[in-house]
């Protein structure tokens, strides 16, 4: 094995943790809790298992996802109306507001991942 291929890997992992760290004291969000915000945004009535499937999060890591934001007051649930076992969430004017701030361009990429390709 190339032991330069996972020192690489581990650059691109500090720099994404950097990136986070930032990110997350500017605004109070970690990146996930910053991805769910703009997924119940854009796809308001959203199931929790449509937001786990959207942000590739088993059910358990978006229910802990989903449980920050709430708890924030950033995201509410309400029933469905087709299956009361089932829950729906929508972002709140709070979450809304939050959202205003996020500016991407107020980030500073890291070097290293600025020529990483998005799929």
């Amino acid at each position: 094995m190339n032991k330069n291929c996972i020192c690489r890997i581990r650059n691109v992992y500090r720099a994404i943790a950097a990136f986070e760290t930032e990110f997350q004291k500017q605004l109070g969000l970690n990146i996930n809790e910053a991805t769910m915000l703009c997924i119940v945004s854009e796809k308001e009535n959203i199931s929790s298992g449509e937001i786990a499937e959207e942000m590739e999060l088993s059910n358990s890591n978006a229910s802990k996802v989903i449980a920050s934001l709430e708890k924030c007051g950033y995201i509410r649930r309400k029933l469905c109306k087709e299956d009361k076992r089932c829950m729906r969430f929508a972002i709140t004017k709070k979450g809304e507001e939050l959202l205003t701030k996020v500016n991407c361009e107020r980030f500073q990429l890291p070097e290293n991942l600025t020529n990483l390709s998005v799929d």
